[in-house]
């Protein structure tokens, strides 16, 4: 009898729900890393602000110096009509990214995390690299669009920042992310400014006829590529954070649990949790301090790229046309610093 209470409590003191982790499952691999080691992942928050800060760069570093690109490109047939050509040009970027962020979201809960990252890695390596090297207006646009389509790793990299660390730490993760960002906003401006018509500024250096003479807007893309590639090498060292679990099925078709406590009311509980799921699935739309919170987002943003680009198309315009005859490199200045605020 004693024997039989001593097993009772023993069972009574093992928690109803354990913590499985899979095999050949990246997600539970990093699981186990982190319930191992209670502290901050500083290695894979390094890593993560690295990506955060390449993929920020190339968004405004083009407008101290896409006035002066528009008017090289010989495209506006008036001086006037310089900034409705580059609004066009600014606007190709986040039109090909509004297209895709939902499909690169899609694709980073299916695939994983890491593959959407180092996507939007090479993209900005190879057409922010072709953007510098335009030589038509329908090629700069072009490469913009395509740099927006493939880089939409911004919700990705958000959910990232939450998965790599322990719950405690996901607001520090967070705060990475949009710190990355915020730089980027700062060092892009500053590249594009002090790096773009480089036989101009430094003739001692570059020649008129050099290679960087001929294409006087490579040079500060080229410097974001040449650093994106080395984010991309340091990206082989991030892990994913997607579970991946394959479940193992039996000869009839059915789900076989690999861990299960009181299996039909376990069972019960997931239908009823799924129900749930898909019905906020349907109704997201009219989930109301959701859409309030994207109606304001969208109102910033279009404050903040209203201001970088019309800011930088009326600082660069002549005098006469009330304009302030400013150079590239003291709309670069500027940019730069309003970018800490």
């Amino acid at each position: 009898m004693a024997e039989e209470v001593e097993e009772e409590k023993q069972q009574l003191q093992q928690p109803l729900l354990r913590k499985v982790y899979h095999d050949n499952c990246p997600g539970c691999k990093l699981d186990r890393k982190k319930d191992s080691n209670p502290g901050y992942p500083y290695k894979e928050f390094f890593y993560l602000w690295l990506v955060a800060l390449c993929n920020g760069l190339p968004i405004t570093s083009l407008f101290p110096f896409l006035y002066f690109m528009i008017r090289d490109l010989h495209v506006a047939k008036r001086v006037e009509d310089i900034g409705f050509y580059a609004g066009f040009v600014g606007a190709s970027y986040m039109f090909g990214r509004a297209l895709t962020s939902v499909l690169w979201g899609i694709v980073a809960d299916r695939y994983g995390r890491k593959p959407v990252m180092v996507i939007g890695t090479i993209s900005v390596i190879i057409f922010n690299t072709l953007f510098g090297l335009s030589t038509s207006y329908w090629m700069a646009i072009a490469s913009r669009f395509l740099l927006g389509v493939f880089n939409g790793l911004l919700g990705p990299i958000k959910a990232y920042a939450t998965e790599v660390c322990r719950p405690e730490h996901k607001s520090i993760g967070l705060s990475l992310v949009s710190t990355a960002w915020g730089i980027g906003m700062i060092i892009g401006p500053a590249i594009g400014g002090f790096f773009a018509q480089p036989a101009e500024k430094f003739p001692s250096i570059f020649s008129t006829e050099s290679f960087f003479g001929r294409f006087p807007y490579f040079l500060p893309c080229f410097c974001i590529s040449v650093f994106s590639a080395g984010v991309l090498f340091i990206c082989i060292w991030l892990p994913e954070t997607l579970h991946i679990h394959h479940e193992e099925k039996t000869n009839n078709g059915t789900v076989e649990a690999v861990e299960a406590s009181n299996g039909s009311d376990m069972g019960e509980k997931n239908k009823e949790t799924e129900g749930k799921v898909s019905a906020s699935k349907g109704n997201l739309l009219t989930n109301w301090p959701l859409v309030s919170s994207i109606i304001i987002y969208c109102i910033f943003s279009l404050h903040d790229a209203a201001y970088t680009e019309v800011f930088s198309l009326w600082a660069e315009s002549d005098r006469k046309f009330g304009g302030l005859s400013f150079s590239s490199q003291d709309v670069g200045v500027i940019l730069a610093i309003t970018g800490k605020f």
